[in-house]
């Protein structure tokens, strides 16, 4: 993943004043010894290592949280991007498929919904309750589901059917729009899975 000149400039920034600031510590841990220098020239040179090796260690640990940050960061900011991308796509697909033509093959559609939603009922005595512009589909169909009729009432959704066994005892909801929501985890994982998240 390459990272922006903005995130290497600020990167830059931080180290340089990190290491500004251990030069001057060790500026004046260095003046400090010179004033001792003649009472304890071995303590010096240990306490001189010593100072080195804390520096060292301080600017390691400050790096690897600069860039543990930098790269959380980064990746907070890309699947921001990435669910924003998939909420467009959603709606753009929602659009296109409000204005979904009721043709042959939108029939063999339904047909396969309302096929699927008995069967997973397990029972042909439901009813059946679609949008206003799926009604003549429906009608069309239904002769093919022997003790199965069509509600007088209408749903609010893009499209398919929501069955009722008709004692109410159980419903299958086989709309597009809630098909749509089934699916979006699974979308969602596979694009994450793509990105390599």
């Amino acid at each position: 993943m390459t990272s922006s000149p903005a995130l290497e400039k600020t990167v830059d920034k931080i180290l340089n004043q990190s290491e500004n600031e251990l030069l001057f510590s060790l500026k004046q841990s260095l003046d400090d010894s010179k004033n001792t220098l003649s009472n304890s020239l071995s303590s010096l040179e240990q306490e001189y290592d010593k100072i080195l090796v804390d520096g060292k260690k301080e600017a390691d640990k400050l790096q690897k949280q600069i860039t543990g940050s930098a790269a959380l960061e980064a990746r907070n900011k890309q699947l921001l991007l990435v669910e924003d991308s998939v909420a467009k796509v959603f709606a753009k697909a929602i659009e296109k498929l409000n204005d979904l033509v009721r043709n042959e093959d939108y029939t063999k559609l339904v047909f396969q919904l309302l096929d699927e939603s008995v069967k997973g009922l397990g029972t042909s005595n439901v009813i059946v309750e679609c949008n206003s512009k799926d009604k003549s589909v429906i009608q069309s169909i239904l002769s093919k589901f022997p003790g199965a009729t069509l509600s007088s009432n209408t749903v609010n959704c893009l499209g398919g059917v929501i069955v009722k066994s008709k004692d109410g005892s159980m419903s299958f909801d086989n709309t597009i729009d809630a098909r749509i929501e089934r699916l979006k985890p699974l979308i969602r994982k596979d694009i994450a899975i793509r990105f390599g998240r």
